[in-house]
């Protein structure tokens, strides 16, 4: 992956969802949430499993029914309900790395990162040079460009991980959805795709993202939306929402959360029975 250079512009879109009220059937699974994600802004949704912090977000994508409550985009165009909206229209202004995708086969890279220029295209229209631009910058920065012709069968778990990433960053919108972007990603690619959402929001691009690794939410999260049995828990800065006591009562167990004086990131150390097995270990050695 490399730091982004060309990438157009973001189209300083909003998205809201207000007063969202999201179920499984008759089990209610969120209620009255609301999230604003904002351009330059990477807000990450934390929680444990089952607090809807997916279902959420999959519900600011249209992918889930809103039970009640609206998601509106905000942009040069006013403001838009994000039901009203076409496919396509709603395409070219939101797109979404979701956790549930289909596995493709018989497909090159770069053919399957070439359905997110879906949106923009017509029915019977071929590529054009914006098409094949945008294709070649997602595959360059997501580190796939040397892989394009590969066969999407062949790849792992955590490179098919990457060419997703890439189709909807091909997508060329100005809000970005992803739930668990660094699912089965090694370390190296963890930190690059990380890196490539904040250059995302550098360039004016709104994102939301559900991360279950808090460490990672302290690093890259401009603002922080920690949730709990469906209902927000806390909601601001890093800072202000991982601390000791929020982090404790939603995850059940001891975790301390203290701020780095230099660099005034959060560092968050959950406490399981064996926290200290290390330390023991050593002052054994050290007897």
């Amino acid at each position: 992956m490399r730091t982004i250079t060309d990438i157009p512009e973001g189209h300083a879109d909003e998205l809201h969802g207000e007063a969202l009220a999201l179920s499984y059937g008759r089990t209610r699974v969120v209620h009255e949430m609301s999230l604003h994600l904002r351009p330059g802004v990477v807000t990450a949704l934390i929680g444990p499993n089952g607090s809807g912090k997916s279902t959420a977000l999959r519900a600011l994508a249209r992918l889930h029914k809103v039970d009640s409550g609206t998601v509106r985009i905000d942009g040069a165009g006013g403001a838009r309900d994000a039901a009203a909206l076409t496919a396509k229209e709603f395409a070219r202004t939101v797109a979404m790395l979701s956790q549930s995708r289909p596995h493709p086969s018989g497909l090159e890279v770069h053919d399957v990162v070439a359905y997110g220029r879906h949106p923009h295209r017509g029915r019977f229209a071929g590529m054009t040079d914006a098409d094949r631009q945008a294709i070649a910058h997602a595959l360059e920065l997501t580190g796939l460009d040397a892989m394009a012709h590969r066969a999407v069968d062949e790849l792992s778990g955590g490179e098919l991980q990457r060419v997703w990433l890439a189709t909807a960053l091909a997508q060329g919108t100005g809000i970005l959805l992803l739930d668990e972007p660094t699912n089965h990603l090694d370390l190296r690619y963890q930190i690059e795709t990380l890196d490539l959402i904040c250059d995302l929001a550098d360039r004016g691009t709104a994102v939301g993202v559900v991360l279950h690794d808090l460490g990672h939410a302290a690093s890259i999260a401009d603002e922080v939306v920690l949730m709990n049995r469906g209902r927000v828990h806390a909601a601001g800065t890093p800072a202000a929402v991982l601390t000791s006591e929020n982090l404790t009562d939603v995850y059940g167990l001891p975790i301390e959360a203290s701020i780095d004086g230099r660099t005034g990131r959060v560092h968050v150390a959950p406490r399981g029975r064996h926290h200290d097995r290390a330390g023991r270990a050593l002052a054994a050695l050290s007897a």
